[in-house]
């Protein structure tokens, strides 16, 4: 008997039925004038969202792929870097620069706390030299540990020693502040299957006039993403290579909705989720993991009661209550839990899940009463003082600028 799931994992995320929907559309051709208005459309939308005058291109490709694109668009072979790690995707970026021969350093925070500025400040302090770092790397959302690193301030840093930023902001635009100009970074890099709601496929890259400078500087190789090809096919309102059609449609889709809502209450939103979730695992007394002063809006992650592997946790939510969490990764397996509240989320989703945990912890003999949970996330979300805000009119107008065939 099919039993619908609670899909509660940091991404892929829900998708909602009109957006379903719209990827099962007829297939549109990519090279013809229907796609050319959708590409150029989405484009302004995703400016809007990120908050960026500069380009913003869609890559058929995970986020991962949009993070070796950064790498290999901006830096050269030999080139020194900073990146500071603070969870698995850190290791992935350091992984990307080692692989194409950047003279990368790592910088290791202690797992569950967030990259502090004054260390940023400190460690580019050791690279004022000619031959120093020439970008620094990092996280603004580590999906892996919850933690939401200040962007805003490390990038105040970054800008004052003229270094490059590049960002992973693949769980956090969408879910998280984010100015991109404002804050002065030079690449960001974010997917659809998170925030945005979307199926997996497409991810999405900002470029400042910074970055470009770099790009002209750049001898690293890079066909399919060379980003160059992709400014060119865009002016074109194209592709360079065919792209996932049909996840581009769905993400049309996806915009549209958020747009309603508007991109201040969509932040508050995720806030608000976040601070009930944090409630409701501290009233089982389950203990978080990440910096609560750094504590990410759009993943929690908690460790399980003493004695309980987090991979038993995890089976029995979803063998025996259809939920479906993540767990730790890297050292972190068998240590944690992490539940996602990114996207088209809501309170409801969260009773849920809590409805759930509930249950499971007491298969597993702990001391939780009927409700525990619940109750404190729902007093949380209920003494909240956010208020909807009204949707993004420029944002709204723009999505709805692109045909639709629904």
């Amino acid at each position: 008997m099919y039993r619908p799931q609670n899909l509660r994992i940091p991404g892929p995320t829900f998708v909602p039925q009109t957006v379903l929907a719209a990827s099962a559309r007829p297939m549109i051709n990519h090279r013809g004038p229907e796609f050319a208005a959708l590409l150029a459309a989405l484009t302004r939308a995703l400016q809007d969202f990120l908050r960026t005058q500069g380009d913003v291109f869609l890559l058929t490709a995970s986020g991962s792929g949009a993070m070796e694109a950064a790498v290999a668009n901006t830096l050269s072979s030999g080139d020194k870097a900073l990146v500071f790690i603070n969870g698995a995707f850190g290791e992935r970026f350091f992984a990307i620069c080692k692989a194409y021969g950047i003279d990368a350093r790592r910088v290791d925070v202690p797992l569950g706390r967030a990259v502090d500025p004054e260390l940023v400040r400190e460690e580019l302090a050791k690279e004022k030299t000619k031959d120093g770092a020439k970008a620094v790397l990092l996280q603004h959302n580590e999906t892996s540990t919850g933690v939401l690193n200040p962007l805003k301030e490390i990038a105040q840093v970054v800008r004052e020693a003229d270094k490059l930023l590049i960002v992973d902001s693949v769980s956090g635009a969408g879910a998280c502040e984010l100015d991109i100009d404002e804050w002065g970074i030079d690449v960001c890099v974010t997917a659809s299957q998170k925030a945005w709601g979307a199926p997996p496929g497409i991810s999405m890259i900002t470029m400042s006039e910074r970055a470009w400078k770099a790009y002209e500087r750049s001898n690293l190789p890079k066909a399919y993403f060379d980003l160059m090809t992709y400014k060119a096919a865009l002016e074109k309102g194209a592709t360079p290579a065919t792209p996932a059609v049909s996840v581009v449609i769905a993400l049309q889709e996806s915009l549209r909705l958020m747009a309603e809502e508007g991109l201040e209450s969509i932040l508050r939103r995720h806030r608000d989720l976040a601070r009930a979730t944090r409630r409701g695992l501290a009233a089982v007394n389950l203990s978080l993991f990440a910096d609560e002063a750094h504590a990410s809006p759009a993943v929690t992650s908690f460790r399980p009661p003493t004695r309980v592997d987090a991979r038993n946790l995890i089976r029995v939510l979803r063998d025996d209550y259809d939920t479906i969490v993540a767990g730790g990764q890297g050292k972190l397996e068998g240590q944690l839990v992490r539940v996602g509240h990114m996207g088209f989320v809501t309170m409801t989703d969260m009773v849920a899940f809590f409805s759930a945990l509930e249950l499971a912890l007491r298969d597993f003999n702990q001391p939780v009463e009927s409700g525990q949970a619940i109750a404190a996330a729902l007093r949380s979300y209920a003494d909240s003082s956010a208020q909807p805000a009204k949707p993004g009119a420029r944002i709204t107008s723009r999505i709805d600028a692109v045909g639709s065939r629904r």
